[in-house]
């Protein structure tokens, strides 16, 4: 049994998320994002620990508020809004948890995974990325390929995700039901990683 604070925070972050403007399958897209990215998490690693499962949670925490739109086109300006994303997650999850009085161990931890710090050496960040990286193919993956108009570039795009997920990971987003379009967009950027 996890901490009560685990109950807490994600009531917390779900009640921010409710208000994303945006929605998938009628539902605000953050909350439904952060959901999915928690299952995620506990379907790879069932014994997940408190921090992990809120950073699952929190991971597009007012995601709303920084518009990719607002950025330069092109990979620089599409990794400085990543970048400013990953801190304002981490900035806003840090006054919410101090907010309900969550101990700072908790909160460094939790803010730690959200910003992906040891992507590559730490095995929660990397279960972290995977949950991200999953949640991206159920509930982005139709609209990105659509908004990009061209299937290579999004086999790219797919090619770039997979070679930050695990082995384990890349199973699992194997299983996930795709329409034939995403799947053979799926199986091409599979089989560039070969």
């Amino acid at each position: 049994m996890h901490p009560n604070f685990l109950a807490r925070a994600i009531d917390r972050i779900d009640s921010v998320n409710q208000a994303d403007p945006n929605s998938f399958e009628g539902e605000p897209l953050a909350m439904v994002q952060g959901r999915r990215a928690h299952e995620w998490v506990l379907t790879l690693t069932p014994k997940a620990g408190p921090e992990l499962q809120i950073a699952a949670r929190a991971h597009h925490l007012r995601r709303w508020d920084l518009n990719r739109e607002d950025y330069p086109e092109g990979r620089d300006g599409y990794l400085r809004w990543r970048r400013d994303q990953k801190k304002a997650h981490a900035k806003l999850l840090t006054s919410m948890l101090k907010e309900d009085g969550i101990a700072s161990r908790h909160i460094l931890r939790a803010v730690e995974i959200v910003q992906k710090k040891g992507l590559g050496s730490d095995s929660e960040v990397q279960v972290f990325e995977d949950a991200v990286c999953l949640t991206f193919i159920e509930t982005q993956f139709l609209s990105t390929a659509d908004k990009l108009d061209d299937d290579e570039k999004m086999v790219d795009v797919v090619t770039k995700t997979l070679a930050k997920m695990s082995p384990a990971g890349i199973a699992a987003a194997g299983r996930i039901e795709l329409d034939p379009r995403s799947d053979d967009i799926v199986q091409r950027a599979a089989a560039q990683l070969d």
